[in-house]
């Protein structure tokens, strides 16, 4: 489970500042191989993910840009390295909002190039908690380098590496 930063750590983090009870319905938008499902379970918390391209049986094909989830559906939504490389990351913010039930949580760890304020707000939702992980996302990107992996380049933009929890007013 290391397809992001700080790994197995980073969903355990996210999940345990969300601080959702036990039974809490989670989504996991961009969930690849459905990793964090475990982390999920073991909290008590009652996993589903989306990607477009699942690589575990237990993600749902589709895009998360378009759930095909109600409004309000979910007390959670958990995303890792997916809203920026989604092409569109008011879009994601919006969705999460929509699918999450009046104070739910977004669990969000990613990529910022721009501040996303106006996203949190544009999506219904409300600011917890930031922290800037930028050096860990450095670490990981070096070490994708260094074992000759496929990264993105972004020229004349700064890269900043947030984890955020957001509240759905």
């Amino acid at each position: 489970m290391n397809s992001h930063p700080d790994g197995r750590q980073g969903t355990e983090r996210l999940l345990q500042l969300g601080n959702l009870p036990r039974g809490a319905r989670v989504l996991d938008m961009g969930a690849g191989a459905g990793d964090s499902f475990f982390v999920m379970e073991e909290l008590g918390l009652v996993p589903y993910g989306i990607d477009l391209v699942p690589r575990g049986e237990r993600v749902e094909k589709g895009n998360f840009l378009h759930c095909p989830y109600p409004d309000g559906s979910f007390d959670g939504v958990l995303s890792q390295c997916a809203f920026f490389v989604s092409g569109n990351v008011e879009k994601a913010f919006t969705e999460a909002g929509r699918l999450l039930k009046k104070g739910g949580r977004l669990m969000l760890s990613d990529v910022c190039f721009e501040p996303w304020e106006g996203y949190i707000k544009n999506g219904g939702l409300r600011l917890l908690y930031s922290q800037d992980l930028t050096s860990l996302w450095q670490e990981y990107y070096i070490e994708k380098i260094w074992r000759g992996e496929e990264v993105p380049i972004i020229k004349g933009k700064k890269c900043r590496y947030l984890a955020i929890i957001c509240e759905k007013e």
